[in-house]
């Protein structure tokens, strides 16, 4: 046989195994599915087909039994959430949609809607118009009229100090309060955060304003994907402003199991997010922790033991649960895979951090299990590897049909 008939044979055959090395380097992804990473092996028990969609519609706490995987510690948390952010698996939950009040929980959603949007080296002046509205009873974080401020002077007041004023200058700067509710609730919906109604960009306890566990968790989720928002939310101390002065003072983080005081010790491996506190919300917490490359999440809401520290203890408990269940824990849901315009990391306006700045862990949401994306990728992998099929068999069609007229030229002349 000649070497051109061979041409379109070889053509396929290295369409093809391009196209299973493509295959085979998704596999990874494949292999860790809802039920943990042995789930392809016999016997391996899997939840009833539908059954973990609807669970975090159900009222109390959803945990999947398996052997081997220990049970959630009993807390007396209206709703709380377990989270491997890694895999995007939801580990158990209690009362997820419940919606309750947040406290300054709720800053979390502010700062993923404007954190993005000013440099961190920007330098504003507080006025006294920037401070104007702040409930009494407020968290304070101390700024002063007339100092001019960098932004990450504000974010560490707001993410440190819980500071209202730092809050109501920000949001003076993206065109309003009220603008910023309206920018706050729009962040919540496209993140499908369908339990938040936001009233008060603080958090301030403010009539109809409510979240819940599972929408607290999805505004973690997208705050850690920008580095900015993971640094500020990690910061245990700080100077204010930051680059001293005569005026200058220092502030520290009121996460407790973050820094440890008033009678907690501080968590091993604890990233931080929030804490928040109203006399309605009661103690409110978003924490995130990462040990031996695993990243959880979890939110806690308004404890009912009546511990000074029960929010922080019962947030204990459940990282501690959570890094222990993981490897083999049954999902009870899935976070949504952020959508590429929610990843914050991915905005060229976020890149406002210090030279050599990065996040303190990997984006989580990169390496979740997105199946709709992956079989659309599949079908796409399967059908280019068609169209080069298709088209190196025709190539050869048209060489076999082509040879016996070159044959028979070469005769005549």
């Amino acid at each position: 046989m000649s070497s051109v008939s061979w041409a379109p044979v070889r053509a396929v055959t290295a369409a093809t195994v391009c196209a299973a090395s493509l295959l085979a380097a998704a596999g990874p992804a494949l292999a860790d599915g809802p039920h943990g990473v042995d789930d392809l092996r016999p016997g391996t028990h899997l939840a009833e087909p539908g059954d973990a969609g609807n669970r975090l519609d159900r009222h109390g706490v959803q945990f999947q039994p398996r052997d081997g995987v220990p049970e959630p510690p009993d807390v007396t948390a209206l709703s709380w959430m377990v989270t491997d952010m890694d895999s995007g698996k939801i580990l158990a939950a209690k009362d997820v949609h419940r919606p309750l009040p947040p406290a300054s929980t709720l800053k979390t959603l502010f700062a993923v809607t404007v954190l993005p949007k000013f440099s961190q080296r920007q330098v504003h002046t507080v006025s006294l118009e920037d401070l104007a509205g702040i409930e009494s009873g407020s968290s304070m974080a101390g700024l002063k009229e007339a100092v001019p401020y960098h932004v990450a002077d504000l974010w560490h007041g707001v993410f440190l100090s819980s500071g209202s004023d730092a809050v109501h200058t920000l949001a003076s700067m993206n065109g309003g309060w009220n603008k910023t509710i309206d920018d706050m609730q729009e962040t919540a919906r496209r993140l499908g955060a369908r339990d938040t109604r936001v009233e008060s960009a603080d958090g301030f306890d403010t009539p109809g304003q409510f979240s819940s566990a599972y929408d607290l968790t999805l505004f973690g989720q997208a705050g850690l994907t920008n580095p900015d928002f993971a640094r500020f939310a990690s910061t245990k101390r700080a100077e204010l402003p930051q680059e001293g002065g005569p005026d200058a003072f220092g502030i520290q983080n009121t996460n407790r199991l973050l820094v440890g005081s008033h009678g907690v010790r501080p968590y091993d491996g604890l990233i931080g997010v929030k804490n928040g506190y109203t006399s309605h919300a009661g103690n409110t917490l978003v924490a995130a922790a990462r040990r031996a490359g695993r990243t959880l999440l979890v939110t806690v809401m308004n404890p009912q033991s009546g511990g000074r520290n029960a929010v922080y203890e019962e947030t204990r408990a459940l990282l501690d649960w959570g890094f222990a269940a993981a490897p083999r824990a049954v999902a009870v849901g899935m976070l949504p895979t952020l959508a590429p315009g929610d990843r914050l990391a991915d905005l060229q306006h976020v890149a406002h951090r210090p030279d050599g700045q990065t996040a303190l862990h990997k984006a989580p949401v990169a390496a979740q299990t997105d199946a709709g994306a992956r079989q659309r990728w599949l079908l796409s992998a399967a059908a280019a590897v068609g169209v080069i099929a298709v088209a190196g068999l025709g190539t050869g069609l048209w060489r076999r049909r082509r040879k016996p007229r070159e044959a028979a030229a070469e005769e005549s002349d």
